[in-house]
């Protein structure tokens, strides 16, 4: 018989999932395991005794499965920020949204220091709109204090019926007094994927990897493909800032609309036999015109493997700033009708190279550093993967703090400026064109 699991890659709470069968383990123990084994049974009584001595002589009466429910998000938050227990109603949501469509605020948020950190705004929607910031800290929702909620909880409340109101409450770094947002419920239906002409360059932003993104990229360079004649076009930018990540499978398949072979990405997990490696096939829907990705504090996980597959096969430039470092993959692992489902760290991925981004990011080949208004200065920086408590620890040096800020108006974006530039030869660096002879194998 074959388990299947559900896959995650992404930074924040409800970033989308895709299918792994996995064959089941058959263990046989020697003495060594059995005297583990033998010392987790009392570690299990103990929690046992605790558990009964709560229910018999806790001030009030507790709720059981309220109990166990906190014992496990105790026991799972205890490994690392991205290990997670989802109670039925969550693990459906989060069902709902791979899809792409869910009702909310449309924010991608993630817990720290026992808060709500927003990692990024989705574009075009209710949150994005009242002005929702990367790096906000949402500290009360609707008067009520985050503090002591898990994140699936907290985000459990943000959601609700269309039309609703919320009130947010938010901490900015660089002012004395939070502030104070309201905004209103709808559908979030994500467009992972918009394009636009530049002239004679094709530009194209991923904002998340759900299921509709490879489809979303194949129209919108076939449009752009349409609007710009192929004697005029001159290359594409792949905008993957402030891109939280997302479906894995998705970013093998944009990874492979790029590239005509090699390997993409591989998965190591604690098994030397878990190992996967994922190969592009034949076919490169740019046509092998030059392609520049651009990436920042804000993109993680799924468009690190993009940025770093197509870094490490010198198929594009990379240009920005050091992204977000989150190198694991986590297992969506359902346990039975109406339990919900666990979310364990189950295996670290890594770059065609070899390279582990775990705490560490994708460096751009050309840093970009952007111009940032005076009032929003001492909030530009993304701390990244190494600043979360008790992330898992880096091959090596551990980088921290990366620039997350996107001009509003990309007239003021000094890195999609700088790719123009470079692609249509009004600037040269020794990073474009990458030479294809010293790319990953």
């Amino acid at each position: 018989m074959r388990k299947t699991f559900l896959i995650l890659l992404g930074a924040a709470s409800g970033a989308a999932l895709t299918l792994l069968a996995t064959q089941p383990r058959f263990v046989t123990f020697g003495s060594s395991a059995k005297a583990a084994a033998a010392d987790t049974y009392r570690q299990l009584n103990l929690f046992g005794d605790v558990f009964e001595r709560v229910r018999a002589d806790y001030v009030e009466k507790p709720d059981d499965s309220k109990l166990i429910e906190s014992a496990i998000n105790g026991m799972l938050a205890g490994l690392d920020p991205h290990s997670s227990y989802m109670e039925p109603k969550s693990y459906r949501d989060m069902q709902v949204q791979t899809r792409g469509e869910f009702g909310g605020l449309g924010i991608e948020v993630t817990m720290e220091d026992g808060l709500i950190k927003v990692v990024a705004p989705i574009d075009d929607t209710p949150a994005a709109k009242a002005g929702v910031m990367a790096n906000d800290i949402i500290t009360h929702l609707d008067d009520d204090a985050v503090q002591g909620l898990t994140l699936n909880q907290a985000v459990e409340k943000m959601r609700g019926p269309v039309n609703t109101k919320i009130k947010l409450k938010i901490m900015r770094k660089g002012q004395d007094k939070p502030t104070e947002v309201s905004i209103t419920r709808d559908i979030i239906r994500v467009r992972a994927v918009r394009s636009r002409v530049e002239d004679d360059i094709g530009y194209i932003r991923i904002s998340q990897f759900n299921e509709q993104t490879t489809e979303n990229l194949k129209k919108a360079i076939s449009d752009l493909s349409t609007q710009i004649p192929a004697d005029k076009l001159k290359g594409f930018v792949v905008d993957l800032r402030n891109n939280p990540g997302g479906l894995l499978d998705q970013a093998i398949s944009v990874s492979d609309s790029f590239l005509e072979k090699g390997e993409i990405v591989s998965t190591r997990g604690r098994n030397a036999e878990e190992t996967q490696r994922f190969n592009a096939r034949a076919g490169d829907l740019a046509r092998n015109k030059p392609i520049i990705v651009l990436i920042n504090g804000g993109s993680a996980s799924a468009s690190e493997i993009v940025a770093g597959a197509l870094q490490d096969h010198k198929r594009a430039t990379v240009i920005g700033t050091r992204s977000f470092g989150k190198g694991s993959v986590q297992t969506i692992i359902p346990l039975g009708a109406g339990n919900g489902a666990l979310r364990l760290t189950t295996a670290r991925y890594f770059t065609p190279s070899g390279k582990s981004i775990q705490a560490k990011g994708i460096s751009p080949d050309i840093e970009v550093l952007q111009d940032v208004p005076e009032e929003l200065k001492a909030r530009i920086d993304t701390k990244g993967e190494s600043s979360l408590r008790g992330h898992l620890k880096a091959d090596g040096d551990e980088a921290t703090g990366s620039q997350s800020y996107i001009p509003p108006d990309p007239k003021d974006d000094k890195a999609l400026k700088n790719a123009l530039d470079l692609i249509r030869g009004i600037k040269t660096h020794a990073a474009y064109p990458p030479n294809p002879r010293t790319g990953a194998n």
